[in-house]
């Protein structure tokens, strides 16, 4: 199974963070996917923004720590933690 690396070393927004895993993933029916937590989630079970049969690495990830007081980080560590369908790792 291949990996994709999705370096957070630039991300400051959520924003950022949703641009960069598209573009490191270019998922099939990208322009459906949501672009929040729960698109993310929809995808990882073969929907918009499915990144394929892949596992996925976020690493640096100290700047996406603080988008939204942390949830935001918990809340991908959780999903992360969760997900049965794509390998995910998250530094």
């Amino acid at each position: 199974m291949n990996t994709i690396t999705i370096d957070c070393a630039e991300v400051t927004t959520e924003a950022d963070f949703w641009e960069l895993y598209l573009k490191c993933t270019n998922p099939v029916h990208g322009d459906y996917f949501g672009r929040n937590l729960d698109a993310f989630w929809d995808a990882l079970a073969g929907g918009p923004g499915f990144p394929g049969e892949v596992a996925l690495a976020f690493i640096n990830t100290k700047s996406i720590r603080d988008i939204r007081d942390g949830a935001f980080y918990a809340a991908l560590k959780d999903i992360a933690s969760d997900c049965e369908t794509v390998p995910i790792a998250v530094e």
